[in-house]
């Protein structure tokens, strides 16, 4: 799957910037990236959002565990890879019907998250219990949740294009090759939302996360971690 946002979207994370320019490496524009993704990728979905970015997902080489969905409700569009084992429990929670999958349901579980202010994000993503990856974004607010499951189970990586586009995939070589050293590992247990204060820790809230420079011979440029308890402890 990949989804591309612009600048008016996303704030362009200062490590992956910095990664970039420690060891500058080739990139094309975010259009490149897109058409590249849609070529090897056929049969392929699409979805320009007007000037803001774009999403695309295929079935093609999906692994049997990790199936990826689309679906797009009240100007909310989602892409899910992975599976919820308690996909039941919280359809009935959400009001959905039995054959409501998961990607409905993230749409439905963020749609409680925005309208029930403040209602914190660490609660909705901590009820999510199993293998996944998604992307949501909201037109109507421009807010944008990307998150990844405690143990990182689906892998998902963020990267900067030529022209300052924030990228996302679980295809870590589509990525490399438009984002060059500005890419990263998006880390597990963790959301981005350009709502809720940038990227964050759901499973310890109180925990910062930082980024950590990349040999130059690793293929990301830099490799975001959640401080533990017992630092944030020592450093008081």
């Amino acid at each position: 799957m990949l989804a591309v946002f612009s600048g008016e979207v996303v704030e362009v994370p200062a490590e992956l910037v910095a990664a970039g320019s420690r060891t500058p490496s080739p990139k094309t524009r975010a259009s490149e990236l897109v058409s590249r993704f849609l070529g090897s990728s056929e049969p392929a979905v699409s979805m320009k959002l007007a000037d803001l970015g774009h999403l695309a997902y295929s079935h093609t080489n999906q692994a049997l565990l990790r199936p990826r969905s689309f679906a797009a409700k009240d100007e909310i569009f989602c892409l899910f890879e992975g599976v919820l084992d308690n996909l039941g429990r919280l359809s009935q929670q959400h009001g959905l019907s039995k054959g409501a999958n998961e990607v409905v349901l993230v749409i439905e579980a963020y749609k409680t998250l925005r309208d029930r202010a403040p209602y914190p994000a660490s609660f909705m993503l901590s009820q999510l219990t199993g293998s996944y990856a998604f992307v949501l974004f909201d037109k109507s607010t421009n807010s944008l949740l990307v998150a990844s499951d405690p143990e990182g189970k689906v892998p998902l990586f963020w990267g900067i294009t030529a022209d300052g586009c924030v990228a996302f995939s679980d295809d870590i070589d589509m990525l490399k090759g438009s984002c060059g050293k500005s890419l990263a590992p998006f880390p597990q247990g963790c959301f981005y939302s350009n709502a809720l204060g940038g990227l964050k820790c759901y499973e310890n809230p109180k925990n910062k996360v930082t980024a950590v420079p990349a040999n130059e011979e690793e293929i990301c440029g830099a490799t975001f971690k959640v401080e533990s308890s017992t630092v944030l402890t020592a450093l008081h």
